[in-house]
């Protein structure tokens, strides 16, 4: 009897310490739920990470979002620039049969900033698109008043074609994280498609420009022409968020927003604001 009586008091002992350490590793895994749980929540909160352009035009992620190649900058400024103030008359060629006969650009009407409509490219429509928004409402106002209405001509005698031919591009200077100082020394040269009447006119601004975030199509399938091409325009993850006139005798070394604006006052004032 006594005997039966220990075996029962160590089977009883058994079963308690199989439920306590049962019961302790369902609180441990509780645990690591609960940790797996907030993990995945914070990952679904983080940024994404960004990409930084390289000279080659390829991209590698960076823990850095504010960084940017000045290489990378620079192809930028000049890729927009040529974009913007470059009118043909044609929209860009889509198939091999557009190249030997392009479409006519009907140009995309703005209101002037005394309230007129003119006509700008849609060349220039798109590339505005690389432009800050607070910005770029005003900006394209001041493009269609320096676009001819002769772009859009279909009279072979009257029609005209703007080219903008950049010099040079200085170095970007950081005046601030993310944000950069870029000079641009250009000639804008309209002439009649016909002859070799040509005006040339000096195209030198300072460009103030800042790293963004671009958010990428998400129906590439079912997206336009127009469409990808304003995707693509936002993918450099930089926008120019002000223009200035270049002040050519300023070094480019005093880079406070103070030293900017006096230098925008010498050059004749901003080209835009």
């Amino acid at each position: 009897m006594v005997r039966l009586l220990e075996k029962r008091q160590k089977t009883g002992s058994v079963l308690t310490v199989f439920a306590i350490a049962t019961f302790g590793l369902h609180i441990l895994v509780l645990l690591f739920f609960i940790l797996q749980g907030i993990n995945i929540r914070q990952l679904s909160l983080r940024k994404a990470p960004n990409f930084v352009q390289l000279i080659d035009g390829k991209a590698v992620a960076d823990i850095n979002d504010l960084e940017r190649e000045p290489e990378a900058i620079r192809r930028f400024i000049s890729k927009t620039m040529i974009s913007m103030f470059s009118w043909s008359g044609t929209l860009p060629a889509q198939s091999i049969e557009e190249v030997a006969n392009p479409k006519t650009d009907l140009g995309i009407s703005i209101r002037t900033p005394q309230g007129s409509s003119q006509k700008i490219s849609t060349s220039s429509w798109i590339a505005s698109f690389a432009l800050s928004e607070d910005f770029r409402k005003g900006f394209l106002g001041t493009v269609a008043e320096m676009t001819p209405p002769e772009v859009f001509s279909e009279n072979p005698t009257l029609a005209m074609t703007s080219q903008l031919v950049i010099k040079r591009i200085y170095p970007p200077k950081q005046i601030a994280p993310g944000k950069w100082r870029v000079g641009m020394v250009a000639d804008l040269i309209q002439k009649k498609r016909i002859g070799d009447t040509r005006l040339i006119t000096p195209f030198n601004k300072d460009l103030l420009v800042r790293a963004t975030d671009y958010f990428a199509n998400p129906q590439v399938g079912n997206s336009t022409a127009l469409q990808k091409a304003i995707y693509s325009t936002r993918a450099d993850k930089l926008e120019i968020y002000e223009i200035r006139n270049l002040c050519l005798l300023d070094d480019y070394n005093n880079l406070n927003e103070e030293n900017l604006k006096e230098c925008g006052s010498r050059g004749g004032g901003s080209f835009i604001r």
